[in-house]
């Protein structure tokens, strides 16, 4: 939708906890706030068989444009970004559920191209970034200087492409299993640190190499995510916040996660041409 339409037609990519929630909201409150559901799409079909209305299933992604949508949300998995992203752009604006799919410098780059050439908005939600905006205004200002983020988790809540966890017990307590840039954590868990991601991009001028992160196993966690950010900026200037998010045991994203989505969902309206966190 650009600025002055009076409806924002949605197409939802993923049909997970959060693209379930989103699919819900948008039905029931959706219509009041100038929100129409324009299709869904998920890996399997047949799990939105009977609970999607029918009109409503996209059986096949590549199909999107059919859909005429003025805002696509990725909410499944990197490889959609990478797949599809510089399509979504070419037809409308594409908020970017996975924001660690932004880790690669390639991709990175040519959807920012592709959001410039079409003159629509690549958009990134805050998710559990606390003081993301403040972030920001210090990156764009030149003085940020370092920003640190640490998330911590049961170790049923991660899920990561390596062997790391796979001889975790309960009850072991408090394990570091990665710390370093967040270009870095992207691959090993991209399901877990798009928050870490989120604040990459609005540390623009740090970017995916130069902000850093660090992700935690704790078996204490099993009723909360904790995420810790540390801003540095210029003369000893410095903040530092924590962040508990209920989570339930094995749930990779926190539930108050869920309704900063939607908040970030109410803001795509019509920022073209650029990189928005919202």
């Amino acid at each position: 939708m650009e600025t002055g339409s009076s409806t924002l037609r949605i197409g939802i990519a993923g049909y997970g906890h959060l693209g379930q929630y989103l699919v819900e909201k948008i039905l029931k409150d959706g219509p009041g706030l100038g929100l129409i559901l324009a299709f869904v799409w998920n890996r399997n079909s047949d799990k939105l068989k009977g609970v999607v209305p029918a009109e409503l299933i996209l059986e096949d992604l590549s199909c999107f444009a059919d859909r005429r949508c003025d805002v696509i949300v990725e909410v499944c998995h990197p490889q959609i970004v990478r797949d599809f992203g510089l399509h979504f752009l070419s037809q409308s604006h594409f908020m970017v559920g996975s924001p660690s799919a932004l880790s690669d410098p390639d991709l990175n780059q040519k959807l920012r191209q592709a959001s410039l050439q079409y003159s629509r908005t690549l958009y990134v939600p805050s998710g559990a970034l606390w003081g993301g905006q403040d972030i920001q205004r210090l990156n764009d200002s030149g003085i940020l200087k370092a920003l640190f983020i640490r998330m911590s988790k049961h170790p049923s809540c991660f899920r990561l492409t390596g062997d790391v966890l796979t001889d975790w017990t309960e009850g072991e307590g408090r394990r570091v299993l990665f710390r370093g840039s967040v270009a870095e954590l992207c691959p090993l868990a991209p399901n877990n640190v798009n928050t870490m991601a989120a604040a990459a991009v609005a540390a623009g001028k740090l970017g995916f190499t130069g902000v850093q992160g660090e992700i935690v196993s704790d078996t204490a966690l099993k009723d909360y995510h904790v995420v810790e950010v540390e801003v540095t900026g210029p003369d000893g200037f410095s903040v530092h916040t924590v962040r508990r998010n209920p989570a339930k045991l094995g749930a990779v994203t926190g539930s108050a996660t869920y309704n900063s989505f939607w908040n970030s969902l109410l803001i795509c309206k019509g920022h073209g041409g650029r990189v928005h966190l919202c």
